[in-house]
């Protein structure tokens, strides 16, 4: 990933009232191809309206840092300044983004980032020169996502496009504001669909195109050719920080569970299976008649799973007819569930596909354990119901990280909560009372990382 620029952006939409959240989802499903050799091809009729459903957002944010004297640096200088305090001094940090408008009464999805810490939030629509200013009503760090209010009545909300319909080669259209530029709709199609393992944010199922995302993109709307929503548009791939064709938005039904709850509770709690999971290998899928799916390695004391009957070598395809291919698809569509929602789930045991209903659980009744402290760290052992809520494999041990100080040295060169500590100089790592052991010494230690299959290493 070196030299690679993940830029974040993102959108989404959505349509409910506040008492009973619902969302004005398509049905129809129609693809048209002209057979008029004279026949101009636009979409105009299509993009004219539903581009009154994104809109601009400007954000601002006071910042305190130190003012540093450079004459400060110079051994020389520094006897002329002895005594000398910095003082601190407030700027004002702006920036901008996209949003989507998911009713007609003022609610607007976008990026958590777009809108994180932001002191004031504008938002500005088309058509009208009035700016507006928006209200927090709730944030989920894990999918970046974040839903604000305006107060202004009969907006233009945005329809929704079930996102598990989505196919490779389909025509998108990216709506948003790159670079301040206000209405800017690029074209492209779907490059692929179920992408995870990009490195974003913790829960991706991301939706690939090659339709221009640049910067100031995020919170903007991914459309398809019939004018309804398919997804968030959240990031690019890119050195340079500029458009390269690889894009990725969050699917728009991901999007919809997650605002739902945002808008009725201000928070998005996910729901909880309560197992471990791995990937199937090619050899391993003969032994489930060629299929791939989620690999049950483990299955906790009473859990959902649990109570379910699900066991040990059993492999999960299906949750609610949407079929899973991998544990990272059973972790992201889980994660989209709130917590006490009924689910069927399909699984292979013996060559035998069998069912299972569910009720979910709730990711806050699993109970975190003791922390230690190093270095702007916060660590704990991977107790049972902490692998399997990160879905980490049996075979992955050490310490997780559960916090890191966004001013410390960790945090400085890329420790991210959610990295496991495997090893510490030449000991590997199995709990808390070992890794304190190895660093008890002030000396800088190399740490070995688990991140996501793969493992680097970092002083510290």
């Amino acid at each position: 990933m070196k030299n690679v620029i993940l830029v974040l952006l993102f959108c989404a939409s959505l349509v409910y009232g506040k008492s009973n959240v619902n969302f004005n989802y398509s049905t129809s499903d129609t693809r048209k191809y002209p057979t008029n050799q004279d026949y101009i091809l636009s979409y105009n009729n299509i993009l004219e309206d539903v581009r009154y459903s994104v809109v601009n957002i400007s954000t601002q944010k006071n910042v305190t840092q130190q003012a540093i004297n450079p004459f400060m640096n110079d051994p020389f200088f520094r006897e002329f300044f002895r005594g000398y305090k910095n003082v601190p001094q407030e700027r004002v940090q702006r920036a901008l983004g996209s949003g989507v408008i998911i009713s007609e009464d003022g609610y607007i999805v976008t990026n958590n980032h777009v809108v994180d810490g932001a002191d004031k939030i504008v938002v500005n629509l088309v058509g009208d020169k009035k700016e507006y200013e928006a209200e927090l009503v709730g944030k989920d760090e894990k999918s970046d996502l974040a839903v604000i209010k305006i107060d202004k009545e009969d907006l233009k909300a945005v329809s929704f496009y079930d996102s598990d319909k989505v196919r490779v080669g389909d025509v998108v259209f990216a709506l948003g504001n790159p670079f301040g530029l206000h209405e800017t709709i690029t074209q492209g199609i779907v490059s692929a669909t179920g992408r995870s393992g990009v490195g974003i944010v913790e829960y991706e199922d991301f939706i690939q195109t090659d339709a221009s995302i640049n910067p100031g993109n995020s919170g903007g709307a991914l459309i398809n050719s019939k004018g309804d929503l398919v997804g968030i548009n959240s990031a690019i791939l890119s050195k340079s920080g500029g458009n390269v064709g690889i894009g990725f938005a969050i699917p728009s039904n991901m999007v919809a569970s997650i605002a739902k709850q945002l808008i009725i509770s201000g928070k998005f709690s996910r729901a909880y299976l309560g197992v471990n999971i791995s990937d199937v290998s090619e050899d391993m899928s003969k032994f489930y008649n060629n299929n791939f799916g989620a690999l049950v390695t483990g299955v906790e004391d009473g859990t959902p799973a649990q109570k379910a009957g699900l066991k040990r070598g059993d492999l999960i395809v299906a949750v609610n007819n949407k079929e899973i291919k991998s544990s990272s698809e059973l972790k992201n569509t889980i994660g989209t569930y709130a917590p006490k929602t009924e689910v069927t789930i399909k699984y292979l045991r013996n060559k035998k596909l069998k069912t299972a209903d569910v009720k979910l659980g709730s990711m806050e009744d699993v109970a975190p354990g003791d922390t230690v402290n190093y270095k702007g760290l916060e660590l704990k052992d991977i107790d049972a119901q902490t692998r399997s809520k990160l879905m980490l494999s049996a075979e992955v041990e050490g310490v997780i990280i559960v916090k890191v100080d966004p001013k410390s040295s960790a945090a400085s060169i890329g420790i991210q909560p959610g990295d496991v500590i495997i090893q510490v100089e030449n000991k590997e790592i199995t709990n808390t009372k070992e890794f304190v052991e190895s660093t008890k010494s002030k000396t800088k230690k190399r740490l070995f990382i688990y991140r996501r299959g793969g493992v680097f290493a970092v002083v510290l």
